[in-house]
């Protein structure tokens, strides 16, 4: 493993709804001994409610979780700390605000078919976010380009092959 000050101060587990982040940030979390925020803790009541009923998020509706979630990494920054976030970041103007300018955020993309989340989706009981909008992440996922500097990862395997392919990108 790379030694702690090389690492990113804040890795932020992206995707669509059940491409894994929250597995995948709680295992990588435990491996690398950093604390584990799910984004979906950052979201406003009215963001729950508004997806639980099947109403896709509006950019407007966005802003103040992304700006709750760079506000966190700000202060592991200052702390001199390091995290990992679970948050879908699907557009580029979203992994921006997370980042904030700074270079010391890592995206961690976890890129799969819609079929595949699709049958995830399924399967998952006690969520908020039904799987009927799907769609519409898909329609908003704008995937990261190299530019970005993300290390992307197929999840057509299991969680514990994902962690171990993100670990050595880390290291």
């Amino acid at each position: 493993m790379a030694e702690s000050s090389s690492l990113p101060t804040a890795l932020i587990v992206m995707g669509v709804s059940g491409s894994g982040k929250s597995t995948v940030g709680e295992s990588l979390g435990d491996r690398l001994d950093w604390p584990f925020r799910d984004g979906d803790s950052f979201h406003s009541p009215a963001n729950v409610a508004k997806m639980h009923a099947g109403i896709p998020l509006t950019d407007e509706d966005r802003w103040p979780w992304l700006a709750a979630i760079a506000a966190w990494i700000a202060e592991l920054r200052r702390q001199g700390r390091h995290g990992i976030v679970a948050c879908s970041a699907l557009k580029r103007t979203y992994r921006d605000a997370l980042r904030d300018g700074h270079d010391d955020v890592c995206f961690v993309y976890l890129d799969g078919s819609k079929e595949l989340i699709a049958a995830r989706l399924a399967r998952r009981k006690d969520h908020f976010m039904p799987s009927s909008l799907l769609d519409s992440q898909f329609a908003t996922l704008e995937p990261p380009g190299p530019d970005e500097g993300p290390i992307t990862i197929s999840i057509d395997q299991e969680p514990a092959g994902i962690v171990a392919d993100a670990m050595r990108n880390l290291s």
